[in-house]
């Protein structure tokens, strides 16, 4: 995100900083609302479905000083994903642990995709409200679709089903007990493969494909009950 805004030869020193500003001012809400609501959401529904092993770690909570991962903090700023301390749970305290553990590893993509979806209804509100003149209010819109794409990025990068993202998780659910076992004795090689496939770029193309989509499918659903009430 910054770093494709600072080397952004076409746009001026002043448009850069007109970019910049509200970008960080997202992030931070990112980082101290959005990181905890999504870990509060792993730990949340493994609490629910029996395991207590966050809720004893004391993870069951809005406090971002329990969540802040300093370098996942600084991916989010720099690049638009990253990643939070993850809560702490223990699949074999849940009564079907497969269910479990997808259920549970699925729940942070979603809040994500959640609070997407509200920046969204928001936005559209505004240029509703505004009749779609927004020159007084372009920080703002800059800021609340910052926060909007950067949600997404967060939840489709998740998803990803390479270990330890989300998507390994709700993967190694459906995956026969042998294959889920060799699955995770080779997590640390995945982990490798992760971040050269982050820092050579080979993810961008596919995961901007995939952002893409999702930004229409959220705004489509943001617009919606405005269409409906004849408001556009």
């Amino acid at each position: 995100m910054i770093i494709s805004i600072l080397f952004n030869h076409s746009l001026s020193s002043s448009d850069k900083l007109s970019l910049i500003i509200p970008h960080i001012i997202a992030v931070l809400i990112i980082i101290f609302l959005i990181l905890p609501l999504h870990e509060l959401a792993h730990g949340w529904v493994a609490y629910k479905f029996g395991d207590r092993t966050a809720k004893n770690a004391g993870r069951l909570t809005f406090n971002p000083l329990v969540s802040i991962d300093p370098w996942g903090a600084l991916m989010i700023l720099l690049f638009g994903f990253g990643w939070a301390r993850p809560v702490p749970v223990n699949p074999n305290n849940f009564k079907n642990p497969r269910v479990g553990m997808a259920v549970t590893a699925a729940a942070g993509p979603i809040s994500n995709f959640l609070a997407a979806l509200i920046g969204a209804f928001i936005y559209v509100a505004i240029l509703v409200g505004s009749g779609f003149s927004v020159s007084l209010l372009n920080f703002g819109m800059e800021l609340l679709w910052t926060f909007i794409a950067i949600n997404i990025s967060l939840a489709v990068f998740n998803l990803i089903p390479i270990p330890p993202l989300d998507g390994s998780k709700i993967l190694a659910s459906f995956l026969p007990q042998r294959l889920m076992e060799q699955f995770y004795r080779y997590q640390g090689v995945f982990v490798i493969i992760l971040y050269v496939l982050m820092f050579t770029g080979a993810l961008s193309g596919p995961l901007s494909y995939i952002q893409t989509a999702c930004a229409n499918g959220i705004l489509w659903l943001a617009k919606l009950p405005f269409h409906l009430a004849g408001a556009l």
